[in-house]
């Protein structure tokens, strides 16, 4: 990609099978023969216009006149401007259709309100009811067997192939059902470096989006044994690989809509295969989301944003910061406006506690049969370590200034700080000094230009 506007309007013809060296007999069927459209730039953001017409020469492309469309949209912890992308969508569409309904990628989230649907979208109830009267809103519940169906199970012998050797277990791979349901998918949702996937994207919207848990917790865990630092801001990775692999089960035609989002403007919008418009919104987000540093530093104050409502969203104030920590370092994770671990999780959690990976892989009889993904969380929150004859020795030291307790982040193995004690400029404009300072943390990552962390 060129530092400017890719080629103008972006057009490519590719073959999905053959992105990130996927080797997969897909069952999707493309009518356009995979054809691209979209545009991206590090140096210009995309105006309501430029997004209209883009979806509009997209679509346009499409049969689906009198057809049942799903838009599968992500929820309140992701930014981006879904507001325009349903306002645009539903426009060009709402005239079309048989339905058009709006599945939320809730994975693992909470479900959300009415009324938090609403602030996401940008509408009232008034106006759902006057002006998109069409759109019906459905959360995803990946722990509800009700809303799933069986799509394909892997074998022993396939994760084992496609984790690396890494792990060998039999895996069923459900998703929402819904997406049987209709003629056709859409998916909407923008493109990060990721904690368990190396970029967020594409069919990552299925996998954990819409998915159930045994296909989550696997490759969550997977990335934990790989361990965070390693793969993140990476394209391919197996995990990516495992994804992949589960979408080629769904048979539903679809195209996906893959956003660059920075400091809530767009600034690149692909539209096609999800395979491929994944690959190229990765691209540009590695030279727009990745910040290098020269040198690792010793103090580290990450600040959640409101839209990290509790520790198993806010860690990636951890995450995207961990490689620029120096050994014996400390990394803070501010965010006041938290009082708890996770809704769904939370007990899980502070039955185990946050460990490094070797603290439950040389303990694994004892810790088995908790779920992967909470397992994963808990790594990538306390980082890399060693466990050596009992003893726990984490590389840096994981600190919460929120409302828990220090009775409680001591007993879930964290530091705890008052969020009340925090000096601001104790921390601001001093990295000379070795102190960084994130007032907006979780969707930049951070590495050092000499990265220690390679495979």
């Amino acid at each position: 990609m060129s530092s400017g506007w890719d080629d103008g309007k972006y057009k490519s013809r590719h073959k999905c099978r053959e992105i990130l060296g996927l080797k997969l007999v897909s069952s999707i069927k493309y009518r356009h023969k995979l054809m691209i459209i979209g545009k991206g730039s590090v140096t210009e953001t995309l105006n309501e216009t430029q997004v209209y017409d883009l979806c509009a020469e997209a679509l346009a492309q499409e049969n689906l006149d009198g057809k049942r469309v799903l838009i599968i949209i992500p929820d309140y912890t992701r930014s981006g401007p879904i507001d325009l992308m349903f306002r645009v969508v539903y426009k060009l569409l709402a005239g079309r259709v048989k339905a058009l309904d709006f599945l939320i990628a809730l994975g693992t989230h909470p479900p959300m309100t009415d009324e938090q649907i609403y602030k996401l979208l940008d509408i009232t109830k008034e106006e759902h009811r006057q002006d998109f009267p069409k759109a019906k809103f459905f959360n995803h519940e990946c722990q509800n067997p009700a809303q799933l169906r069986l799509a394909r199970t892997f074998s022993e012998d396939e994760i084992d192939e496609l984790s690396g050797g890494r792990l060998r277990k039999r895996v069923d791979v459900t998703i929402n059902k819904m997406v049987y349901d209709y003629d056709f998918l859409i998916i909407i949702g923008a493109t990060f470096p990721h904690e368990a996937m190396g970029f967020s994207g594409g069919h990552k919207y299925f996998f954990p989006g819409i998915s159930g848990e045994d296909i989550i917790d696997t490759f969550h865990w997977i990335g934990a044994l790989i361990s965070l630092p390693y793969f993140i801001g990476k394209k391919d990775t197996p995990m990516r690989r495992l994804v992949e692999s589960a979408a080629a089960a769904i048979p539903t035609e679809r195209l996906c809509m893959s956003m660059v989002v920075k400091e809530h403007k767009l600034w690149g919008l692909y539209i096609g295969p999800p395979e491929v418009t994944f690959s190229h919104a990765a691209d540009l987000s590695d030279k727009i989301h990745i910040i290098y540093k020269d040198r690792p530093f010793k103090r580290v104050l990450s600040c959640a944003p409101q839209m990290y409502d509790e520790i198993w969203t806010a860690g990636k104030c951890m995450y995207k910061l961990e490689s620029v920590v120096a050994d014996g370092g400390e990394l803070i994770i501010y965010a006041p406006h938290i009082n708890h671990l996770s809704i769904t999780y939370g007990k899980q959690l502070e039955e185990i506690g946050y460990h490094c990976r070797d603290y439950f892989v040389k303990q694994w009889d004892k810790f088995k049969d908790v779920q992967g993904g909470v397992l994963a969380h808990s790594c990538n929150v306390r980082g890399i370590g060693a466990f050596e004859n009992g003893v726990e020795k984490p590389r840096i030291d994981v600190v919460l200034a929120t409302q828990i307790t220090e009775e409680y982040c001591k007993k879930i193995n964290l530091g705890y700080r008052n969020p009340v004690s925090i000096d601001f400029s104790e921390f601001e404009n001093r990295e000379d000094e070795g102190i960084l300072y994130i007032p907006e943390a979780g969707e930049m990552l951070y590495l050092l230009k000499n990265n220690p962390f390679s495979l």
